[in-house]
C-alpha cells in the first residue's frame, strides 16, 4: 500500500473572492514510511491531512490508496492538536469508540484496547477519565485511539504542540518507539523542524499560502533513534537545511497578516 496525492488544490471562497491555500500538490508516502510536513502557518498543512482523511473534498486533484481493495476500510485515523476525547469515557471507552462503530464484539474489543494501552505505557489508568490525566497522558490515549482501529494511514495535526517542552520532548521519544513497533504510514504535521527530523524517514516542506512543495529531504539516520542524535552533526545539518528554505517563507506569511 502506498498513498499518492496526486496533484491536489484547494480553493476557498472568502467573501466572494477565490483563495488558493493548496497549489498542486502531488506526493506519495511508502507503505510504513512516516512523512513529517513543515511550512509557515497558513500554508496549508492541515487543509492537506483533512484533506487525506476525507474530512474535506478538493478543488481538483484526488487522493489514492494504492495497492488496496477498494472495500478496505480504516484508510485513515486521524490525532488532532485539541484532542477530541469524550470527557465522560474512560481511557479504555474512548479506545474503543472506533472498535464499537465497527461493531467488534466486546471481547475482541478489550483484547484490541489492552494491546494499545500496554503500547502507549497506560497500563493502570484505563479506569481514570481524560481530566484526571496529565497533557501526555491524554495524548497517548489518542493516540492509542487511532491505532487501535487498525488505520492504513495515520494522520497526526501538530498532536504535541500544546504540550509543555519536556512533555513534548518525551513523546517525540515515544512517538518514534510507536512508530517502531507498528510500523505504520504517518503523515505527520508540525512547525517544529527538530521535531520533523527527529521522527521522520522524510520532511517535505511547505511554501507560504498557497502552499507549494518547496523541497522534500530524505533523513538518513539510523532507528531507532537514540535521543542523543539531536545533537550530531548530521541532524543539525539536516535542521540547517530545512530551516534554510522556510525562514524567508515564514517571514514573508508573518508580513503578510501583519
Amino acid at each position: 500500500m502506498r498513498v499518492h496525492i496526486d496533484h491536489l488544490s484547494k480553493i476557498f471562497q472568502t467573501r466572494g473572492k477565490p483563495l488558493t491555500v493548496l497549489d498542486d500538490i502531488d506526493l506519495v508516502i511508502e507503505e510504513n514510511e512516516f512523512v513529517a510536513i513543515v511550512g509557515p502557518s497558513g500554508c496549508g498543512k492541515s487543509t492537506l491531512l483533512n484533506i487525506t482523511a476525507g474530512l474535506m473534498n478538493p478543488s481538483s486533484g484526488r487522493i489514492i490508496f494504492e495497492g488496496i481493495n477498494k472495500r478496505s476500510q480504516n484508510r485513515t485515523a486521524v490525532v488532532f492538536q485539541d484532542l477530541a476525547l469524550f470527557p465522560w469515557r474512560t481511557v479504555f471507552r474512548n479506545i474503543i469508540f472506533g472498535l464499537e462503530e465497527q461493531r467488534l464484539a466486546k471481547k475482541e474489543q478489550a483484547l484490541i484496547a489492552e494491546k494499545y494501552i500496554h503500547m502507549v505505557g497506560l497500563q493502570g489508568f484505563e479506569n481514570n477519565y481524560p481530566h484526571q490525566l496529565s497533557g501526555g497522558m491524554k495524548q497517548r490515549v489518542s493516540i492509542a485511539r487511532a491505532l487501535a482501529v487498525d488505520p492504513l494511514l495515520l494522520l497526526m495535526d501538530e498532536p504535541f504542540s500544546a504540550l509543555d517542552a519536556q512533555s513534548r520532548i518525551l513523546m517525540q521519544y515515544e512517538l518514534s518507539r510507536i512508530w517502531e513497533e507498528t510500523r505504520k504510514s504517518f503523515l505527520y504535521i508540525t512547525h517544529n523542524i527538530e521535531e520533523a527530523v527527529f521522527l521522520a524517514d522524510r520532511v517535505v516542506v511547505f511554501s507560504r499560502r498557497p502552499g507549494r512543495i518547496l523541497d522534500q529531504v530524505t533523513i538518513d539516520l539510523p532507528r531507532p533513534r537514540p535521543e542523543h542524535i539531536m545533537t550530531e552533526k548530521h541532524f543539525g545539518e539536516y535542521v540547517d537545511r530545512i530551516w534554510g528554505n522556510t525562514k524567508d517563507q515564514a517571514k514573508e506569511a508573518m508580513e503578510e497578516r501583519a
